[in-house]
């Protein structure tokens, strides 16, 4: 059945009847609903979805549109006008209506969270600009000059100080375009240009000045801040090295700087927390006066401050660990306490006797050192107890429980620190492949470890009987003088550890009075020097030399001990490389010459292909074997036909360049790829090559031998686009100098020029 004419749509290939009747009877939709769907549907012109972008595009303009508007009615002087006119009511009510809803929308966006975008940053400052303007002009009265024009500088200097800099550099702009265009738009008049110019320059002054002390006092603040973070972080080293949790005079890392930083200043913010809780605890059980504890310094001669409960304001901050009270319990290490009309009372400024005190020394159980004293007093005459003597001592034993409890769980991150650097450590060096990758890694190791200035490398080599040391590495300027130097035997510190496989020198040698390798390797202007040996299967392979300027950053004897480790682990890493250069060097050279090998010279005559294609440059290749080489076997044999393929060999090599690649191609057969060489180029090598062998002899059993050389070669791109071509090409040339008398260069070109004669 067909469909009717005017139809909608084709019944579809195997519809059933009922189907196709349905759509037999489908008519066009009318033309108006069709129009109607085209405008008013979602995908049409007028539609919801369009409507809806229409609109937001309309609110994204109206502040740029109510700018540029107002804008040109101040260039205008619309609002010069004694009496209000319709243009300057709309303009100051389209100004006003767009300064709520931009100060609205960016308060509601702010509430939300949203920063300001540079687009809404630009139209709201513009328009502040323009609304300034026009009330500067509506005050004018038809002037000049307005009284109201200082609020013109006053909202460049606010929108300067609180938006980007590069939109208050946009409104500066604009600002002075403005002014112009009101001197332009008032008619132009050469004596009102420098009134024009001065406010200008003012608009321009206020915003730059603003700025410039805003960005002063910002910067003033920054550096006060710094300055008081320096003064805390100097604070919490100086009390970590009084509570032993730091080394005297390596100071702790930089407050929060690093993870040892952070872990430094927790240690020494929880021993404080513990001196605090127990001189609280002090206070209120001994219903003292004052209760402080005072810690020696690193020199053992005063006394410092740390913490104190007091009611009085002259307590001293320091005072001599050798007189009073305080020096007697710090030189007997036991309590004193006195009472009654007590003169020992060092520690006020002003002189004040207490009734009664009691000073138990602070002695820490490790070592058994004092470290300082805990002082407790009276007003009153009131004695202290043996209890209250015990209590005191009890809570020095808690502050020392905390301070020991700091330190353990120091000396655990320590070893767990250290235990990363050597994993860090191995991870790195059992990546590396050269000798090279490791010099370069085994400073950087060490580097993490202690903090140096120069570091080297030095390699033990056999020079015949005798032990040389070469420097097979250099790292900082201040060892650049020994790069690449060579040394037999010599006297330095290298050759004393390499013999006697122990670091050097000791901590209390100045390495200005030592030498390197030997006399001129002075180590003058060094703080310290650190020579570590490289073993590695019971042999010292060489040293690793480690030095700085200042001598207070010496290694410490552990970290001697794990720079001792990773250069183990470097020694081992040094005979793997030497191991793999040897592998890569056995499975690209032949045994019997030491040239490359067949499989190696494949490969890189690909490259050197490749090369010349993408520059454009010729590439030749020579091909060549010894004249009557069985000859030479039957008659000698083979170990002096051995000793004829290593003389060629040499002579191949000392005749060739170092861009060339000679190779073993097979048997008495050699090929050299010479890249960036044209035909004439080759054949003058080749002809070299061929007499230098002429006049090389032989000495054997049976007499002096010498033999001769036949070569072909062959160019690319003219005798071969592709390697095939050029080494059968070049192996023709190679088959013609044999048949037709050997000792002889044959050029493909050569063989080219002679068929054209001939043709």
């Amino acid at each position: 059945m067909t469909a009717p004419p005017g139809a909608a749509h084709r019944a579809p290939i195997g519809a059933t009847p009922t189907v196709r009747r349905r759509l037999a009877l489908q008519r066009p939709r009318p033309l108006l609903v069709r129009v109607y769907a085209a405008l008013f549907s979602d995908g049409g012109t007028f539609g919801a979805p369009a409507r809806r972008r229409a609109g937001r595009l309309l609110l994204r303009s109206l502040t740029p549109a109510v700018t540029v508007g107002t804008g040109g009615l101040v260039v205008l002087g619309a609002f010069d006008a004694a009496a209000p006119g319709w243009p300057q009511t709309a303009g100051t009510a389209a100004l006003a209506a767009a300064l709520g809803a931009g100060v609205w929308r960016r308060t509601a966006r702010a509430a939300a969270g949203e920063a300001a975008t540079l687009r809404e940053q630009l139209e709201l400052g513009a328009l502040f600009v323009v609304a300034a303007y026009a009330m500067a002009q509506t005050a004018s009265a038809g002037h000049v000059d307005s009284p109201l024009q200082p609020l013109v500088y006053l909202v460049m200097a606010f929108l300067v100080a609180f938006l980007a800099r590069r939109i208050g550099l946009a409104l500066v702009v604009i600002a002075v375009a403005l002014e112009l265009l009101v001197w332009f738009g008032r008619g132009g008049h050469a004596e009102e240009l420098p009134s024009a110019v001065v406010r200008a320059g003012f608009v321009t002054l206020f915003a730059l000045l603003y700025h410039a002390v805003l960005a002063a006092q910002v910067g003033s603040s920054r550096r006060a801040e710094e300055r008081a973070v320096e003064r805390r972080v100097k604070e919490l080293e100086e009390r970590a090295r009084e509570f032993r949790l730091t080394a005297s005079g390596t100071g702790a890392p930089a407050a929060g700087g690093d993870a040892d930083g952070r872990w430094t200043v927790a240690s020494v913010l929880e021993v404080e927390n513990a001196m605090r809780g127990a001189l609280e605890v002090a206070e209120v059980a001994l219903r003292s006066h004052t209760c402080a504890v005072y810690l020696l310094d690193d020199a053992g001669e005063r006394l410092q401050l740390r913490e104190c409960r007091t009611a009085s304001d002259s307590l001293a901050r320091g005072v001599s660990a050798r007189e009073g009270a305080l020096g007697a319990a710090i030189a007997r290490r036991t309590s004193v306490r006195l009472h009654g009309d007590v003169k020992v009372a060092t520690y006020y400024e002003d002189g004040a006797r207490p009734g009664a005190l009691v000073v138990v020394p602070l002695i820490d159980r490790r070592g058994g050192y004092v470290r300082g004293v805990i002082v407790a007093d009276r007003r009153e005459p009131i004695p202290f107890s043996d209890e209250d003597e015990k209590l005191v001592q009890t809570l020095c034993a808690e502050i020392f429980r905390a301070l020991e409890a700091e330190r353990v769980m120091g000396d655990i991150k320590s070893t767990r620190d250290e235990k990363e650097r050597f994993y860090d450590a191995i991870d790195l060096l059992n990546r590396t492949r050269t000798p090279d990758e490791v010099f370069r890694t085994i400073t950087e190791v060490a580097g993490r470890i202690v903090t140096i200035d120069a570091a080297a490398v030095t390699l033990v080599e056999q020079d015949g009987q005798e032990r040389a040391h070469r420097v097979a590495a250099v790292h900082g300027q201040r060892l650049t003088a020994l790069a690449g130097k060579r040394v037999i035997g010599g006297d330095g510190l290298v050759q004393k550890v390499v013999e006697h496989d122990t670091t050097l020198p000791a901590a209390s040698v100045d390495p200005a009075r030592a030498t390197l390798l030997d006399a001129s390797s002075s180590l003058k202007g060094l703080g310290w020097v650190r020579v570590v040996p490289l073993r590695a299967a019971g042999e010292v392979l060489g040293t690793v030399v480690l030095a700085g300027v200042a001598r207070d950053r010496a290694p410490s004897v552990d970290q001697v001990r794990q720079l001792e480790v990773v250069a183990g682990q470097a020694a081992q890493s040094i005979l793997r490389a030497r191991l793999y250069e040897e592998a890569e060097r056995l499975a690209t050279t032949d045994g019997l010459t030491g040239l490359t090998n067949h499989r190696t010279f494949q490969a890189r005559l690909d490259e050197h292909l490749a090369l010349a294609a993408r520059g454009g440059q010729r590439l030749s290749l020579l091909l060549c074997d010894v004249d009557h080489f069985k000859s030479v076997n039957d008659t000698y044999g083979h170990p002096v036909g051995d000793e004829v393929l290593r003389g060629v060999a040499r002579v191949l090599a000392g005749e060739a360049r170092q861009t060339d690649v000679v190779a073993r191609y097979g048997g008495e057969e050699f090929a050299i790829v010479m890249p960036g060489t044209d035909a004439p180029g080759a054949g003058v090598i080749a002809e070299r090559i061929r007499e230098r062998l002429a006049a090389v002899t032989f000495q054997t059993e049976q007499g002096p031998l010498r033999v001769t050389m036949s070569l072909g070669v062959a160019t690319w791109p003219e005798d071969g686009a592709k390697k095939p071509e050029l080494v059968e090409r070049a192996d023709a040339c190679l088959y013609h100098a044999k048949r037709h008398g050997r000792n002889q260069t044959v050029l493909a070109a050569t063989i080219r020029a002679h068929r054209r004669a001939a043709g």
